[in-house]
């Protein structure tokens, strides 16, 4: 989608001038934005992209959503959450080139393709901005309690250093990364974070095995001891899963940087990285969240590396892991956020494009999200209440709406059949998770000192 700067208001003989003055202007501004200023990509970016996106913080809280929900709910959620994700994902990457000669690049282009220029647009990108912001919320607050873990099992000596003195930390580190300009440029951290993923998610659930075969619980509860309780914390275990499905708010972005022939589009190198992706991702989960609810319980914590502590030397390493993961998993939703600020300020503000509105756009972006992280450092309440606020959304049930409009399905069909199926399960997530994971937040702030 091209992005359209109104002409001028100048006599008949200039206006072919003047067209050809914005054209020239829309590609610079399309060769300027993060997103689409480069288009060499290839699959395995893609993967990499993905289960950077995918298996982050939210594997992490997957035992405690065991603890909220139980062994047979628990599974069949995820595994529920992962099949329906995994369609919803393969409708998005054929909708980017629905349309013949047109690449719809962005989410809210989608939307707009879907729903119409004005009511597409607004439907889509407050939906899609709220998953990256609320991602990056989280992101900043694992990266500071995963590096201060990895401090405190290391040099027990500096366990008084404040979890606030972390957050910011990490949000230092992300004001220099954030000025990479666009979404390839950050290929090498996106790679090293899709290798850390899997790597402490092994050390996980390796650790909890070892933990759970020397001592295990002698039941299998659910945390709540009162029916109101149990059913809170159903709510937010299922946000907590659904929120460890973001991937779909990013994936037409990560496409837009594969390139595209008549005989080759993108569609096909992209899929192939996401099958990596979603392969990798389901392994992950089903390991970290068995094995870390078989070793503690109902008594794990909503971090699940965090309730384990030796070896220390692993458990150090696996939460030093985490911080490097989530360093990228933060610019891979950061770069989205850049992509609309930066759109906004050059084509509706008319700034210039230059290297002093990123540097001033992008670290005022990583200041706020830091202040938003030192207040409410809320783990599990957090996956919890965006999971269900948003994140189901735009991964379960918004690609197959849009699927249904532009694509038109036959009524009953199988394609007919398994969108009416994610639609209603992502509602039904919308409604309940929030409830779940705001008593959650509420509950923690009760013992919670600001800047602690």
């Amino acid at each position: 989608m091209t992005y359209h700067v109104p002409p001028p208001a100048n006599d008949e003989e200039n206006k072919g001038r003047s067209t050809d003055n914005n054209n020239h202007r829309q590609m610079d501004y399309n060769d300027w934005l993060p997103v689409t200023a480069s288009r060499e990509a290839k699959w395995y970016y893609s993967a990499f992209h993905n289960v950077t996106a995918m298996v982050g913080a939210g594997v992490l809280g997957l035992p405690f959503a065991m603890s909220q929900l139980g062994w047979g709910p628990g599974l069949v959620a995820i595994i529920m959450s992962w099949a329906i994700t995994f369609y919803s994902l393969w409708q998005m990457v054929e909708l980017h080139e629905a349309v013949p000669g047109k690449r719809l690049d962005r989410y809210p282009e989608l939307g707009q393709e879907a729903f119409g220029p004005k009511l597409g647009y607004w439907i889509v990108m407050p939906q899609q901005l709220m998953v990256q912001i609320a991602s990056d919320i989280v992101y900043n607050v694992t990266g500071g309690k995963s590096l201060k873990k990895f401090v405190e099992l290391l040099f027990p000596n500096l366990e008084h250093i404040r979890q606030t003195y972390y957050i910011l930390g990490f949000a230092a580190l992300q004001l220099v990364l954030s000025q990479s300009p666009d979404f390839n440029s950050i290929k090498i951290v996106s790679l090293l974070a899709a290798l850390m993923s899997f790597l402490y998610s092994m050390i996980a659930s390796v650790a909890s095995i070892a933990k759970g075969t020397h001592h295990r619980p002698s039941h299998y509860g659910v945390r709540g001891d009162t029916v109101a309780s149990m059913v809170f914390d159903a709510f937010n275990g299922i946000g907590t899963i659904a929120f460890a499905f973001a991937g779909h708010s990013v994936v037409l972005e990560i496409q837009a940087t594969i390139p595209s022939t008549p005989e080759v589009p993108s569609k096909k190198p992209m899929w192939k990285g996401v099958v990596v992706a979603y392969i990798i991702v389901i392994i992950c989960y089903l390991f970290v969240a068995i094995s870390g609810f078989w070793a503690f319980g109902d008594l794990v914590e909503d971090d699940v590396l965090i309730s384990l502590e030796r070896p220390a030397w692993l458990i150090a390493a696996a939460n030093f892991m985490v911080f490097i993961h989530v360093i990228g998993s933060y610019q891979v939703f950061a770069m989205i956020v850049f992509d609309t600020i930066e759109s906004y300020l050059v084509k509706t503000l008319k700034f210039a494009p230059s290297t002093t509105l990123r540097l001033v756009a992008r670290s005022t972006y990583v200041a706020l999200i830091c202040l938003v992280a030192v207040c409410i450092p809320f783990f599990g309440g957090l996956l919890g209440f965006f999971g269900g606020l948003v994140f189901s959304s735009t991964s379960y049930f918004l690609p197959c709406i849009i699927w249904m409009v532009m694509k038109r399905p036959k009524r009953y069909s199988v394609h007919w059949w398994c969108s009416i199926i994610s639609i209603v399960t992502g509602i039904l997530i919308a409604i309940l998770a929030p409830i779940g994971g705001m008593r959650h937040i509420i509950l923690s702030a009760r013992t919670y000192k600001l800047f602690s």
